[in-house]
């Protein structure tokens, strides 16, 4: 019987072990996820995404939690000949089977023809360049394209808010440009600028320069066309590095790169200056950056970053810089949201194209670039960009900018909420070192020098030389530039001196008006100094000024003397508001005076007619002061006296109204209005070199007007007939009817206009600066200084104004007298009739209490009817008197009366008992044998 020997059993079982764990490992590695990715590993970009991915999948394969299946990348190098990349698509989905592709296409239409692959064979496309039409669209069209970018358009909202923030108006755009390029964005960056008020003067488009023989050269007459152009803000949309070198040494060459000269680089640029040498860097000072912003604090990014240092240093020693930039981010974020699909798919899922898709599309994390979450195949969170300022051997960061919160110091978060964000439309970032060392905002336009000074058209040929004077110095054959708009410019330099200087040109242009704008539009001329008036239609081609004198059209014709009927003057002085109130005023009075003083004055008693006769006198004489009649009544001495008073004013102010009419030429005009010249098609006059002429024919609709070019040849037209009228602006007509005061006048609508100012080149930052020194002008008085010295007052004027005549006095002069006078006359008027009505309850009383009945109550009508019947003077009055109350005051007694009879007194002895100046009202009796004695 054999021995058992258990050590080779032992080693039996453990090499069958160890074979079925190689196959295990072997059939577990078999079951691999196969991904292609076609990029440019020659470009520091392409270095960059290989080097994420590998990253990224190497992660993804050594983490424990994803040994069901395994991803292997095949990578693919781009070619200068996009069909042969579209063959090598071909090639990684047929032979390779592929289950997505990750393209680093730099061009729309490279990235369209992969992503027609992607359709036709269902397999998933992520690209990192944002398509030239709408999601909606390119989702219809490319359902399987994945994009792992967002909008352009919030860049190209970035750069023109920068633009405007530093309120440059003018900018030159430069693209690099390729078979495949797509200049839509440079189509919207031009509407988008122009929304912000600002001009694209020029397109720069500069070639690849790895398709050149002779790059240098062919950049380089480019780049010196440039300095035909005034702008000098250049906004480099999109350049690879190699283009970009060229094009800033040549800038930089040609000065270019110098002081008031602005760079803003996009982000195709911007995002690299992580990895760009220090040679680049250096070529570049000054120049603004636009980057997308990423969370440099997180932990994954900082072990993210450790791993592609070391990776990154040792595949390409030969690089400068191994500092990861958006690009390698982005795309290890596409390899992150492939292996969550992968792994929420499971084994059998994972070869569903579809379902690969749409898992994708669905993904929502935070990955190394920021929020990774797709609405229509586009990243769905709206980027955040960063400003930085190129500072030496780096950058310096300036600030943030997003489509919803603008601009502001800190950025927002990657859950969108805002921690301490003080969002503007406009950049506040001081701290900004600008090419040339500038301490200042850079102008952005070609500011001249001794060598270029600034070329400046000055009005050869004009009407009015108090504005202008343009002539020719015999002695030394010299152009000489004097005037009213000379003198401004003047002074405008001296402030301007303050912040720069502004070497200058003046060159005479003998052409009209218009003629000389049109010389600014085309580049001539870089500015015009003299009597422009600012038009719409101008405005849209030139810059003008603020404006330093007043425009608008008048017509200017000569004045004849009014000697017109003057039977009616003696009203002019009063309008006749004036004169129905003084009217009304005087009547009022009359029956104050009249009611107050008929009782107790026998000459205002008497019949009704003269009752009325003798207070109208009275009345109307004291117009004059002429009354003779005697005033018993207190109450009618102060009503009177305020009268008078108010008589007095109105008289002495009526006397000198109306001396001054009669004494006073007036001077009308001899043409009342416009209409009067259309009708009878009358000859008119104007400046033929301006726009006044046109604005007659297409606007007045007048046809025949003749032109005059010379102020002196207004007054010599208009006397002899040959033109009826002269339509001046009205700087002119203020000068014209200086000089010629008492024989001509403005008549007819003022058509206004936008004023007189000088006009530069459209966008010029000089215009600003000229409108800030002027309104400095105006406010300290220089500019009414200069218009005292070159516009004074003819000698042979009076100061004058013919146009003035003396108005008539109107109500709201002397209201308040009327006031006064009326009340006055009211509340003596009440007072009286209170002071009647006391007397005739007394007189009442006492008839009641002997005679009537004394119980009997009166209604207050009854009243009142007794008292009008007692204050009527054409009735008698009864008066009774009692014997003994006679007696006692002394008064005579009937003796033929019966003590037990009554009789009427007259009615001057009871106003003697009730009057209100008798000291002593008295009741009496008087005996009579009867009533009608």
């Amino acid at each position: 019987m054999s021995t058992f020997k258990p050590f080779p059993m032992l080693i039996f079982i453990l090499k069958a072990c160890i074979f079925m764990s190689l196959v295990t490992v072997k059939a577990t590695a078999n079951e691999t996820i196969e991904i292609g990715a076609i990029i440019d590993l020659n470009s520091r970009i392409g270095k960059e995404q290989k080097t994420a991915i590998n990253i990224a999948v190497e992660n993804y394969n050594h983490d424990r939690r994803n040994k069901k299946q395994l991803i292997t990348v095949h990578f693919r190098n781009t070619s200068k000949d996009t069909i042969q990349d579209f063959f090598t698509a071909e090639e990684l989905v047929e032979k390779n089977h592929v289950k997505m592709i990750v393209i680093g296409m730099q061009t729309w239409e490279e990235t369209a023809l992969i992503a027609d692959i992607g359709k036709r064979h269902q397999v998933p496309i992520i690209s990192f360049v944002t398509a030239s039409y709408t999601p909606e669209l390119v989702q219809l069209r490319w359902p399987f394209l994945v994009q792992m970018t967002t909008s352009s358009f919030d860049q190209i909202n970035c750069t023109a808010s920068v633009v405007s923030s530093y309120q440059w108006r003018k900018v030159i755009v430069i693209y690099e440009d390729d078979m495949y390029s797509d200049s839509s964005m440079l189509a919207v960056l031009t509407e988008t600028l122009k929304g912000h008020g600002v001009e694209v003067e020029h397109q720069l488009i500069l070639p690849q320069v790895s398709s050149l023989s002779d790059s240098r050269e062919v950049v380089s007459r480019k780049v010196v066309k440039l300095l035909q152009k005034q702008s000098r803000v250049f906004i480099v949309l999109r350049s690879s590095v190699s283009t970009a070198n060229h094009l800033f040494k040549e800038a930089k060459g040609i000065g270019l790169m110098g002081r008031d000269s602005a760079w803003i680089l996009a982000n195709s640029l911007a995002d690299l200056l992580d990895s760009v040498d220090t040679a680049f860097i250096s070529s570049i000072q000054g120049a603004l950056g636009i980057k997308n912003h990423y969370a440099e604090d997180t932990k994954s990014f900082r072990h993210f970053k450790g791993q592609f240092q070391k990776i990154f240093r040792s595949e390409y020693p030969m690089e400068d810089h191994s500092e990861p930039g958006i690009h390698a981010l982005k795309a290890y974020d596409s390899i992150t949201a492939f292996a969550k699909a992968v792994n929420s798919l499971g084994t059998k899922s994972s070869n569903d194209s579809v379902l690969m898709k749409n898992r994708i599309l669905s993904s929502n994390f935070t990955g190394l670039s920021g929020n990774i979450s797709f609405v229509n195949g586009v990243l769905s969170h709206p980027p955040t960009f960063r400003i930085v300022n190129v500072d030496g051997n780096r950058y310096n960061g300036l600030g943030f900018w997003s489509s919803m919160f603008g601009f502001s110091k800190v950025p927002v978060a990657e859950n969108g909420e805002i921690i301490g964000v003080n969002g503007s439309r406009i950049m506040k970032f001081s701290m900004v070192k600008w090419p040339g060392e500038l301490k200042r905002v850079p102008k952005g336009w070609a500011m001249p020098t001794d060598s270029k000074p600034l070329i400046i058209g000055v009005p050869g040929r004009t009407s009015f030389e108090k504005f202008v004077k343009v002539e020719t110095v015999a002695e030394t054959n010299e152009t000489k530039y004097t005037g009213f708009c000379i003198d401004l410019f003047k002074e405008v330099l001296k402030i301007l001196e303050k912040n720069y200087t502004l070497p200058y040109d003046f060159e005479p242009y003998d052409g009209s008006y218009p003629d000389l704008v049109q010389q600014v539009i085309e580049g001539k001329y870089d500015a015009i100094v003299g009597d422009i008036t600012i038009l719409a239609e101008r405005t849209k081609y030139v810059e003008f000024t603020q404006p330093f004198a007043e425009s608008g059209l008048t017509m200017v014709v000569p004045v004849k003397f009014d000697r017109s009927n003057k039977a009616w003057m003696f009203l002019k002085p009063f309008t006749g508001n004036m004169w129905i109130a003084t009217g009304a005023v005087l009547f009022y009075t009359m029956l104050v005076v009249w009611f107050m003083e008929h009782q107790s004055n026998p000459e205002f008693r008497g019949r009704w007619k003269d009752q009325l006769g003798t207070a109208m006198w009275f009345t109307f004489s004291s117009l004059f002061f002429a009354h003779r009649e005697n005033i018993k009544s207190n109450y009618t001495k102060t009503v009177v006296v305020v009268w008078l008073f108010l008589v007095f004013v109105l008289t002495s102010s009526y006397t000198a109204s109306l001396t001054s009419m009669l004494t006073v030429p007036r001077l009308e005009p001899s043409v009342k209005d416009i209409g009067w010249i259309k009708r009878t098609n009358a000859t008119v006059g104007c400046d033929g070199d301006s726009f006044v002429k046109d604005y007659l024919r297409q606007v007045l609709e007048l046809q025949n007007i003749k032109n005059i070019s010379n102020q002196d040849d207004y007054p010599k037209e208009l006397e002899n007939g040959n033109i009826k009228a002269a339509f001046l602006e009205i700087p002119y007509q203020k000068v014209f009817l200086r000089e010629h005061c008492n024989q001509y006048v403005v008549a007819g609508p003022n058509y206004r206009f936008g004023g007189l100012a000088f006009a530069f080149q459209k966008g010029s930052p000089l215009a600003h600066d000229v409108s800030e020194a002027i309104l400095i002008l105006t406010q300290d008085g220089t500019l009414n200084r200069l218009e005292e010295h070159w516009f004074a007052l003819s000698k042979n004027c009076d100061n004058v104004d013919p146009t003035d005549e003396t108005e008539s006095l109107t109500l709201g002069s002397f209201w308040g007298l009327y006031l006064v006078s009326g009340a006055t006359s009211t509340f003596c008027l009440l007072f009286y009739v209170y002071h009647l009505f006391r007397k005739s309850q007394q007189l009442t009383g006492a008839f009641r209490d002997n005679i009537v009945h004394p119980s009997t109550d009166q209604s207050f009508w009854t009243k009142t009817a007794g008292i009008i019947r007692y204050n009527k003077n054409d009735k008698p009055t009864v008066t009774l008197r009692r014997v003994a109350s006679a007696r006692a005051a002394g008064l005579g007694v009937d003796k033929r009366a019966d003590s037990r009879k009554w009789h009427l007194v007259s009615p001057s002895d009871a106003a003697q008992i009730f009057d209100g100046s008798s000291q002593l009202p008295q009741l009496a009796i008087e005996l009579g044998s009867s009533r009608s004695d």
